[in-house]
């Protein structure tokens, strides 16, 4: 089978192709041929040496899919082969097919396309940990989403809204911020305009809740506009771009990865949070089993549907990747692998 095998860090161009041995399913497992393959941000730092979950080179890159299991291993009743299925897992669905622990696989949501099925478990999930576990948002909050054109980013300001929250967004760009506003948000800020956040306090006196996906700028201005009693919660960090071969981008790195002022958070009693969702899956599976349950009925009930941002065939992954880069890219971007 054909998949992408990153056996060394660099530009987007690392990421072909390349025959591989086709992967058998050992008991409790099960093989998935992929049809779509979910692209995320901790990829692409993963394919530059940047990401402290990733694996030991080389392994195929990829934490999300959709496709229709092909194959079970021994012990397994509750799957059969023929199902359409989403995977999450830590690597592995940049490829034709893959093999899983049985936890890993669940099934498609009754009214999602396959590309929506493979846009789902990582950024929603995240999107839900984030705001609904940790966050703890409630009806009437005022909740600032940045990045939020992105595939965590539209599904928070969906999640939001639909919670009946007052959902505010961030984007680089004026189309982007058009599209959270169609999403729920009552009003969007281009973070790339110096008085943005001045504009945002004068039109919300101040925010309950930031989800911060940026880092750098953002999330400290992000700091100045919480009320008393705030929660900011951290998932991400897009801005960041530490070059190893560039000691000067090792000063802004460090300059723009989000710290806390323990002080300063006294001041208006308000708490700052991260979140994981990889380390979650690994150390708490049974309650994510239960977080996922609540958050599939809450879609279920409110119609919520992933935004496909653009689709790229499998040989392109490096341009898919620089796409994103590049901050052209919107809600999620999908590698089409299989039919």
């Amino acid at each position: 089978m054909k998949a992408i095998v990153l056996s060394k860090t660099g530009a987007p161009e690392v990421l072909l192709p390349i025959e591989v041995k086709e992967p058998e399913p050992a008991k409790g497992e099960v093989r998935v041929k992929i049809n779509y393959a979910g692209i995320n941000y901790a990829e692409i730092l993963s394919r530059k040496g940047l990401y402290g979950w990733a694996l030991k080179r080389p392994y195929i890159l990829g934490m999300e899919a959709s496709g229709t299991i092909d194959k079970l291993g021994s012990g397994i009743s509750n799957l059969k082969v023929g199902q359409k299925v989403m995977v999450g897992t830590k690597c592995g669905t940049y490829a034709e097919k893959i093999v899983v622990p049985k936890e890993r696989v669940v099934p498609v949501l009754d009214n999602y396309s396959m590309e929506e099925s493979a846009s789902f478990l990582v950024n929603y999930m995240t999107a839900w940990v984030s705001l609904i576990k940790m966050a703890k948002i409630s009806p009437g909050d005022k909740v600032l989403v940045t990045a939020a054109a992105g595939g965590v980013g539209t599904a928070a300001v969906q999640i939001a809204s639909r919670l009946g929250c007052k959902v505010f967004g961030m984007a680089g760009s004026e189309e982007k911020i058009e599209l959270i506003r169609s999403f729920g948000a009552l009003s969007g800020y281009n973070y790339r305009d110096p008085n943005c956040f001045i504009d945002l306090l004068g039109d919300t006196c101040g925010v309950d809740v930031v989800l911060e996906m940026v880092g750098g700028t953002v999330f400290k201005k992000s700091l100045d506009v919480l009320n008393p009693f705030g929660r900011l919660v951290v998932a991400g960090f897009a801005s960041l771009d530490l070059k190893k071969w560039n000691p000067l981008s090792w000063i802004q790195t460090w300059r723009d990865i989000p710290k806390v002022n323990i002080g300063k958070l006294a001041q208006k009693s308000a708490a700052i949070m991260s979140s994981h969702l990889g380390y979650l899956l690994e150390e708490e599976p049974k309650q994510m089993e239960y977080i996922l349950s609540d958050l599939k009925d809450f879609v279920k009930k409110h119609d919520i549907k992933p935004v496909i941002g653009k689709v790229f065939p499998f040989v392109d992954a490096h341009h898919a990747h620089r796409y994103i880069e590049n901050r052209q890219s919107y809600g999620k971007v999908l590698l089409k692998i299989g039919d």
